[in-house]
């Protein structure tokens, strides 16, 4: 007898317990997990390491345009090849920026798709601005290895303009880039939020 109303027991209290074990339905997502957020945080993260690329992109376009400017007047075939190294590393810095500007936008999302839009748009600007000064800058170190000092140094600052012209073309795409960066921040914080993270740098 005592058994029998221990297995009752035991039963009302495992039957009661069940429907709090199962109380969310099967399959269900939480709202940090479901397929949206995930996009959205895809598309922030895309948008972040766009930004540090398009930094990175900037600094090395303002090195270059600085050394430029620092042996102005004084080229020589040594300083002439400096600065078309500086060039080079502007360049490739630009591609790598465009080329992760190029996913963000494929990435982004409703509110922050103009803002990806438009950092992908100042960074082929830059890539093509960044390209022309290298190109001048092999003109300046090929002229100043063969020609009149004269001759080099009008080479030289031809390669010192459009060195200008990169630093300012990747100075913008750096703040479209940080732009879009927060925008997407913003919208994988969703409408709740305090307000968007600095991105990182």
């Amino acid at each position: 007898m005592r058994m029998k109303i221990l297995i009752a027991v035991l039963g009302l209290t495992l039957g009661s317990a069940s429907p709090a074990a199962g109380s969310d339905p099967p399959g269900q997502l939480s709202p940090a997990s479901t397929p949206s957020q995930k996009a959205k945080d895809a598309a922030s993260r895309a948008a972040q390491e766009a930004q540090r690329a398009a930094k990175k992109a900037a600094d090395a376009a303002n090195a270059a345009a600085e050394q430029g400017k620092v042996h102005a007047g004084k080229i020589s075939k040594a300083l002439a090849e400096g600065i078309r190294r500086a060039a080079q590393k502007a360049a490739e810095a630009a591609r790598r920026f465009e080329a992760k500007a190029s996913e963000s936008s494929a990435l982004a999302l409703d509110a922050s798709k103009e803002a990806a839009n438009a950092a992908l748009e100042e960074g082929r600007k830059a890539t093509k601005a960044t390209e022309e000064a290298l190109r001048r800058a092999e003109e300046a170190a090929r002229v100043a290895a063969q020609s009149t000092q004269e001759e080099a140094e009008k080479a030289a600052q031809s390669a010192r303009e459009a060195l200008q012209t990169a630093a300012e073309a990747t100075r913008k795409a750096a703040q479209a880039a940080r732009d879009a960066a927060a925008k997407a921040i913003e919208q994988a914080r969703g409408p709740g939020s305090a307000g968007p993270q600095s991105p990182g740098k």
